[in-house]
């Protein structure tokens, strides 16, 4: 992508020339948020869901967004335009600006959008997932932080484990991967924990789903619930739904996919398609 574009602080630069001080709190403290969504055929998907998500974030860490939604809008179909990627994610990040001490958030944070280009292929949902768990509990649960410590330094362990993925659990108490929300399903009802986790934009639509006889709720569960779940499967902006079967060393139905799984992620693409269709003013 040679001739990619990044927005940063009110201009559309090339993205060789993108600079933030090493005065900014992100780099001194690591404090600042972000949001991610997805362009499909250069449609942003549930945009609005992202905004309301990133705006609450904002405000939960003392941070003054430069723009209303409007404006954000706006600048986001620009740089969609700009790159012209129809199949994308797009980064909102917004710091804790620059600060003297290195420690005060400043009154002006500075904002950043980066657009890459996504595969929004299927073609791992066959394949599933495997997990591996962790005792932690992230901070600020119910913001989406750029705090990925525990995420990127247990990572070597997902590796030497052959995982795809961590599941964080506080002390049993399931909570939810780094970068996608967990669901279970037991019988006729799917579970996905309500407790210190983000509620993720999928895992907002997945629970609006309407199935025959099939009830899904939010409820907390434990580890050993979990890995006794006749279904399990976890929700990710890039991914959509993804069968998860295997927990450390415990297979999940075997090791198959579940029909209650299948039958949510057509449902799912199907929502997903429908927001395309629309384009919900965008």
């Amino acid at each position: 992508m040679e001739n990619k574009y990044i927005f940063v602080n009110d201009q559309f630069i090339h993205h060789t020339e993108a600079r933030l001080h090493v005065s900014d709190l992100s780099i001194q403290r690591g404090y600042g948020i972000f949001d991610f969504l997805k362009t499909i055929d250069f449609h942003p998907i549930f945009i609005d869901d992202y905004l309301d998500r990133f705006y609450r974030s904002a405000k939960e860490m003392n941070l003054a967004p430069p723009y209303e939604r409007t404006e954000l809008k706006s600048l986001v179909r620009q740089l969609i335009e700009k790159n012209n990627i129809a199949n994308s994610g797009i980064k909102l990040i917004l710091t804790g600006g620059f600060s003297e001490d290195g420690f005060t958030i400043s009154a002006k944070p500075n904002f950043m959008m980066v657009q890459n280009p996504l595969n929004i292929g299927n073609e791992g949902f066959e394949k599933g997932l495997k997990l591996i768990t962790n005792n932690f509990q992230r901070q600020v649960p119910s913001v989406k932080t750029i705090d990925y410590l525990q995420a990127i330094k247990t990572w070597p362990q997902v590796i030497s484990h052959h995982a795809d993925d961590i599941l964080y659990h506080k002390d049993g108490a399931v909570r939810e991967c780094p970068r996608a929300n967990i669901f279970m399903v037991k019988g006729r009802e799917v579970f996905t924990p309500q407790t210190d986790i983000l509620r993720g934009i999928t895992r907002s639509k997945v629970l609006s789903l309407e199935i025959a006889d099939l009830n899904i709720i939010e409820k907390d569960f434990s580890l050993e619930e979990l890995q006794a779940a006749d279904e399990v499967f976890v929700t990710v902006t890039t991914k959509n739904i993804c069968p998860v079967l295997q927990i450390d060393n415990k297979l999940i139905n075997d090791g198959n996919i579940g029909k209650v799984t299948r039958s949510l992620s057509t449902l799912l693409q199907q929502l997903i398609r429908k927001d395309v269709e629309l384009k919900n003013g965008f």
